[in-house]
């Protein structure tokens, strides 16, 4: 069984990855991550030549481009981020949201869209992911809304960037949800923090990431990373602690 790679959600760099992304970039790569995870923002922003000569320069890999919902029901803006992703040698496509979080038929609704969107991925050698927060976990007469999803939507085209924070914060066993939808698994967020919600650095919060490393490693996972929203620390000092966590726990 192959090792993880370990990336990093740039979005602890609190904005600074939209102005200074090769700096950035040599951060990351100097602290000793394999990859970076990068908003949908810089497929209309930036373009795949100047991401591509950023990673280049560093060594890094580009393992995922993370948008919201409304950009996957734009049939051309997802077939730009396929070009995007494949001249950058990305393997996966992320998505947060549906189309109405506020009930059960909003996710039910959102199946199709997503099923298209992980088609037209699959065709381009892509994965398409849909990754959870803790809204989707709010019950509609007795049905979470992220369970109804996946039971709507097709385990070869949907696949999940299980946020294993974000499944502790909506009330479930992170390793146990892993298990759960072992078919659908492959590229993990590993967040830490406390209900509010709050955040830290890895291994300083509430989230038994011990158990859902050993979850996870059972099936193979093709990428686990970090990911914290914002944090009080110097972003390389932060993403320096989460990675020596992220190390001294096996991944």
């Amino acid at each position: 069984m192959a090792e993880p790679r370990l990336g990093l959600q740039l979005i602890v760099y609190g904005g600074r990855q939209d102005e200074d992304l090769g700096g950035v970039l040599e951060e990351v790569a100097e602290i000793g991550y394999d990859g970076v995870e990068i908003g949908s923002n810089f497929v209309d922003e930036v373009g795949p030549e100047a991401v591509t000569e950023a990673l280049d320069a560093t060594g890094l890999q580009l393992c995922g481009v993370h948008g919201g919902y409304a950009g996957y029901t734009d049939t051309a803006w997802v077939a730009q981020a396929i070009e995007f992703c494949k001249a950058c040698n990305c393997e996966y496509l992320i998505c947060s949201g549906v189309s109405d979080r506020s009930s059960l038929q909003g996710y039910l609704d959102s199946a199709p869209t997503f099923d298209a969107v992980g088609k037209q991925c699959r065709d381009a050698g892509l994965t398409f992911c849909y990754h959870n927060h803790a809204f989707e976990f709010d019950s509609f007469e007795g049905t979470k809304g992220i369970h109804a999803l996946i039971g709507a939507t097709d385990p070869d085209l949907m696949k999940l960037c299980i946020d294993v924070f974000w499944v502790r914060i909506g009330g479930e066993d992170p390793a146990e949800f892993i298990a759960r939808y072992a078919d659908r698994t492959g590229y993990y967020h590993f967040k830490d923090g406390f209900q509010g919600p709050e955040f830290i650095e890895l291994g300083d919060g509430e989230v038994d990431l011990v158990s859902a490393r050993e979850a996870a490693m059972k099936l193979d996972p093709a990428w686990i990373v970090c990911e914290q929203d914002r944090t009080e620390l110097e972003p390389r000092e932060s993403i320096a602690r989460s990675l020596a966590y992220l190390r001294k726990i096996g991944a």
